[in-house]
C-alpha cells in the first residue's frame, strides 16, 4: 500500500483518548470531529517540570528523499512504547507543497501522523485564518491611506504584503488600487505565501495571548513621508488582527497511526522563514511528556540553525538530543550519481557524497548538543553501502543508527530510540551559540556563512545596505538573523551540491520583521511566493462519490 492508503486503513482512537492519553483535562479539549482537537492551554495550569526535547534534522533535501518526518514519527512511537510517556511536535502542512511539488507533511508509511488527508488540506483552519488576518491589515493599511492618511504613510514604504497559502508566480509583483479615486491608491504590491508571512512567524514564536497582541502592534509596516517608521500599533488595529487568531494560537492535536499524541501547530518554511512548529505546541508536549520530538525543516543548515538561533532562546529549553537524517540514496546523489542511478551500489559515490552529511554533523556538534544520525533505510541499500556509511559517521564521533520507520514504524525505530534516551540523559553542558545578537548584522550573517556553510564572503546589494543602515538607525540592529537561502546547497547556489567552500553568499535584501523578533536575510534568487511545477501535485489528486481520496501524497 502507499501512504494515503495505509492512513485511510489505520484504526483511529477517538481524539478524547488520545488527549486524555496525553494528560489534558477534559475541559481543554475543543473536539473539531472524531479525531482532531485544540488544546486551550489558556485554560491549563501551567506546568513547571519539562521533558525532554529531542530535535530532527537532516542533510540537504534532495530528489531522493531523506525522509526526515517519517523518521520523527517513528522514533515518536518508539520512545513511546519504550517509556509510555512520548509526544511529537511538527509544523502545519501548507498548501503550496501539497499542491505543488514536494507533497504533504505527515510523514510516510507506518510512521504517519492522522487523519493524513484532513492534516494536509484545511485541518483546523489555521492557515486560513493567518491568511485572512495577513490581509486584513493589508487592507486596513489601504484604507487608512484613502481615508485621508492622518499617519502621512508614503505609499512607496509600505512593506506589508498580502499573502495567499498556494504557489502562485502570477502574484509575486502586482498593481493595486487601479479604477479611479473611489478603488483606492494605486501602488504597485507583492504577495507571499502564507508562510512566509510575518503574521505565521509571530503566531509561531508567541508565548500568550498577550505576547501575540504585543508581537503583532510591534511589526513594522511603512515609513511615513518623513522617514519615520509606522508600525501597527499606530494604525490602532492590533487587537482587532489577534482576534482573527484567537483560535490558531491554540495547538493543535492528532495521534500517529501508532496512537502516539501529535501536537501539529504553526508552519513557517525553512527555506524563507524560520522553519519550526509553534513555542506553544513544543512547550505542551514538554510539559505533558516525558520525551518531545520535534524537527525543524529542510536541512540542518537551515531549520536547525535557526531552532537554535532563534526558537530555543524564546522557548527557554535547549534541545537535549539532535538527530540527523540521511539516506544512503540522497548522500550519492551528493557525491554525483544520477537520480535513474541510485538503486546500485555506489560506494564511491557514497563516499565522496558524505562530506555534505559530515557537515551538519560538524555543525550541530559546534552547539555543544549530543548528536546521532539516524540512517533512513531504503530497500535498495547494499549491505556493504550501509557498512561503509556507518563506518564514516562513526570515525566523526558519533553513533549510525539504521532506522526503518517506513515499513515498521516504531517498531524499526526503537534502536534509535534508545540511542536517543541515552543521549538526552547524558551531561551535555550548556548550548553554545553561534554568536551575540548584539553583535553587527554583518558579523552575525558572517557568523552564519561561515560558520554553517563553509562560505568565505558576503557581498551585499545596495538596498541590503540600505536596510542595514536602517536597523543600525533605528536600534534593530541586535536582533537574531534569519537566512532565507536555497535548501539544496550549503550555498545560495541550488546547483552547488556536497560541501561546498571558500564561495561568496549574495545578500539581495532584508525584510525587517520586528513582531517576529529577526531580520529576514534574503539571498540568492530565494523567493518568498514560489511557483507551481510543470506537473503539480493537483494533478494526481482526485475524490471519488463516496469522499474517498486519492493521489494525496
Amino acid at each position: 500500500m502507499n501512504d494515503i492508503e495505509i492512513s485511510q486503513n489505520a484504526e483511529m482512537l477517538p481524539i478524547q483518548e488520545i488527549a486524555k492519553k496525553a494528560g489534558f483535562s477534559e475541559e481543554v479539549v475543543e473536539p473539531y470531529g472524531h479525531y482532531k482537537a485544540k488544546i486551550d492551554i489558556f485554560a491549563e495550569k501551567e506546568r513547571q517540570k519539562l521533558g525532554k526535547l529531542v530535535l530532527v534534522t537532516s542533510i540537504n533535501p534532495t530528489p531522493a528523499g531523506e525522509g526526515k518526518s517519517t523518521v520523527t514519527v517513528g522514533l515518536g512511537d518508539a520512545l513511546n512504547d519504550i517509556t509510555g510517556s512520548a509526544m511529537i511536535a511538527l509544523r502545519e502542512p501548507s498548501q503550496g507543497p501539497v499542491m505543488g511539488m514536494k507533497g504533504g507533511a505527515t510523514g510516510g508509511g507506518y510512521s504517519q501522523v492522522i487523519p493524513m488527508d484532513d492534516i494536509n488540506l484545511h485541518f483546523t483552519g489555521d492557515m486560513h485564518a493567518l491568511t485572512a488576518a495577513n490581509n486584513t491589515l493589508a487592507a486596513l493599511i489601504d484604507n487608512h491611506i484613502q481615508q485621508g492618511n492622518e499617519l502621512n504613510i508614503d505609499p512607496r514604504t509600505i512593506a506589508w504584503r498580502r499573502c495567499l497559502d498556494i504557489n502562485d508566480r502570477a502574484l509575486r509583483n502586482i498593481v493595486i488600487g487601479l479604477g479611479g479615486r473611489f478603488s483606492g491608491v494605486p501602488r504597485e504590491d507583492k504577495f507571499d505565501i502564507t508562510v512566509a508571512s510575518e503574521l505565521m512567524a509571530v503566531l509561531c514564536l508567541s508565548k500568550d495571548l498577550n505576547d501575540l497582541k504585543n508581537r503583532i502592534n510591534r511589526i513594522l509596516i511603512a515609513n511615513n513621508y518623513d522617514g519615520q517608521p509606522v508600525f501597527v500599533k499606530d494604525l490602532q488595529v492590533g487587537g482587532a488582527i489577534a482576534t482573527l487568531l484567537k483560535d490558531a494560537i491554540k495547538p493543535n492535536l492528532v495521534q500517529t497511526i501508532g496512537h502516539t499524541p501529535a501536537i501539529i501547530h504553526g508552519g513557517p518554511f525553512a527555506n524563507i522563514a524560520h522553519g519550526c512548529n509553534s513555542v506553544l505546541a513544543t512547550k505542551t508536549a514538554l510539559q505533558h511528556a516525558e520525551y518531545t520530538v520535534t524537527e525543524a525543516g529542510f536541512g540542518a543548515d537551515l531549520g536547525a540553525e535557526k531552532f537554535l538561533d532563534i526558537k530555543t532562546p524564546v522557548l527557554g529549553k535547549q534541545p537535549d538530543a539532535i538527530v540527523i537524517v540521511a539516506t544512503i540514496r540522497a548522500l550519492k546523489y551528493n557525491g554525483g550519481a544520477k537520480l535513474a542511478d541510485l538503486k546500485n551500489e555506489d560506494i564511491e559515490a557514497l563516499q565522496k557524497g558524505y562530506i555534505n552529511l559530515q557537515r551538519h554533523i560538524k555543525n550541530m556538534q559546534r552547539y555543544n548538543i549530543p548528536v546521532t544520525v539516524s540512517i533512513n533505510h531504503f530497500v535498495s541499500d547494499t549491505d556493504q553501502e550501509v557498512a561503509t556509511l556507518a563506518k564514516l559517521v562513526e570515525a566523526d564521533g558519533v553513533s549510525a543508527i539504521v532506522t526503518d520507520a517506513w515499513a515498521k514504524g516504531g517498531e524499526g525505530s526503537k534502536v534509535l530510540a534508545n540511542e536517543v534516551i541515552a543521549l538526552a540523559n547524558s551531561d551535555q553542558g550548556e548550548m553554545v551559540k553561534l554568536y551575540d545578537n548584539d553583535a553587527r548584522i554583518e558579523d552575525k550573517i558572517k557568523a552564519v556563512v561561515q560558520k554553517i556553510y563553509g562560505g568565505s564572503n558576503v557581498e551585499y546589494s545596495a538596498q541590503a545596505l540600505k536596510k542595514i543602515k536602517e536597523c543600525v538607525t533605528n536600534g534593530w540592529d541586535r536582533l537574531p538573523v534569519c537566512m532565507a537561502k536555497s535548501q539544496y546547497s550549503f550555498s545560495d547556489d541550488p546547483k552547488q551540491l556536497g560541501a561546498p567552500t571558500d564561495f561568496t553568499v549574495h545578500v539581495n535584501d532584508i525584510n525587517i520583521r520586528l513582531g517576529a523578533g529577526f531580520l529576514v536575510v534574503l539571498t540568492g534568487k530565494v523567493l518568498t511566493m514560489p511557483g507551481l511545477p510543470k506537473h503539480p501535485a493537483a494533478l494526481d489528486i482526485d475524490i471519488d462519490s463516496k469522499g474517498e481520496i486519492t493521489g494525496l501524497f
